[in-house]
């Protein structure tokens, strides 16, 4: 069925004119616009352009360029399978831009055929506040464990200008500032972060608000950035099963790791169509890494497959839980 409609897509495109023409890649992106709003010089300033492929063809990124030096694009991956996710990422260059700023990036796609697609951003760079560094770094922590880091804010110009509050929307994440010089117009504040021990595994990527005393420019974000390390690792992160016909089955393998041997004790999902072989079902020993393949049986209906796979072992940490795809088709 989706094979289908992405060769109509493909004949259809070949027929109309050019917008007409890229709106199947278009529709891949969750958004095509981004404003980074007002931020500080030095600041790190990224957002992630996400797409998926919901096409039965692979589809391969082959370039990403910028409208204007102010923004430095880059992709994440360049060929995205059925389902797969991937983003790309504009940076904006805070450290040797200032004022009101905005680029147009052009994405091209090259398979399954040729089509452009158009992001945009914009954003307004202080010259009045610096942050150093330009995120706050707290790097790779160990689930279970929490961490801290500071980073310094400086403003030139204004003598009474101060910072307020600090706002954090992660319920993990808790800041204060402190000032440690006001002299003339240069105010200097530090910074402190804290990550809890009861962050949940993943990539950290959030912004603390700063709200200042300046009604010109009345707050600004500085980017919190690191990864909590999960006791049990999954890969692949998602498991696409392919295409399979009605009746028919597949196998594919699951590596689950840890820094310590562990035993899996059982492997579940709400869909009989999946099915497993635990590892340690006959009390096998611990190990640092399981194989564990992973059998889907299609059923006789057509169209995807989503499920939620769990694995549960005897660790003591929380195994992420897994999704898993597959696509029934004639």
């Amino acid at each position: 069925m989706l094979r289908k409609v992405v060769l109509t897509l493909i004949l259809t495109a070949m027929a109309v004119s050019g917008a007409e023409a890229q709106e199947w890649a278009r529709k891949m992106f969750s958004a095509t616009n981004h404003n980074f709003g007002s931020v500080a010089r030095g600041a790190k300033a990224e957002f992630r352009f996400e797409l998926t492929n919901g096409y039965m063809e692979d589809i391969h990124i082959s370039s990403v360029s910028s409208s204007c030096g102010c923004t430095s694009p880059r992709i994440e991956k360049n060929t995205l399978k059925t389902y797969e996710k991937g983003s790309i990422i504009a940076k904006f260059n805070t450290d040797t831009f200032l004022g009101q700023k905005g680029a147009t990036l052009t994405v091209r796609i090259d398979r399954p055929y040729p089509a452009i697609v158009q992001l945009h951003v914009k954003g307004y760079i202080r010259s009045d506040v610096v942050v150093n560094p330009g995120s706050v770094r707290l790097g790779d922590i160990d689930q279970g464990n929490g961490t801290n880091a500071i980073v310094s804010i400086s403003h030139a110009g204004r003598s009474d200008w101060k910072v307020l509050d600090v706002k954090s929307a992660n319920p993990h994440i808790s800041a204060k500032v402190t000032e440690t010089s006001r002299r003339g117009g240069q105010v200097a504040y530090k910074l402190s972060v804290q990550l809890d021990e009861n962050a949940p595994p993943g990539r950290i990527n959030d912004h603390l608000m700063l709200v200042t005393n300046d009604y010109n420019s009345r707050q600004f974000p500085v980017l919190v950035e690191g990864r909590v390390l999960s006791g049990i690792v999954v890969s692949p992160a998602t498991l696409f099963m392919g295409v399979v016909e009605p009746g028919k089955k597949v196998t594919r393998q699951l590596v689950v790791r840890s820094k310590k041997p562990f035993r899996i004790l059982s492997i579940s999902c709400d869909d009989d169509s999946f099915e497993f072989k635990t590892p340690n079902e006959n009390n096998g020993p611990a190990k640092l890494v399981h194989l564990v393949p992973v059998t889907f049986v299609a059923g006789e209906g057509t169209g995807k497959v989503s499920r939620t796979i769990r694995i549960e072992t005897d660790s003591g940490s929380m195994t992420p839980e897994l999704a898993a795809y597959a696509v029934v088709s004639q």
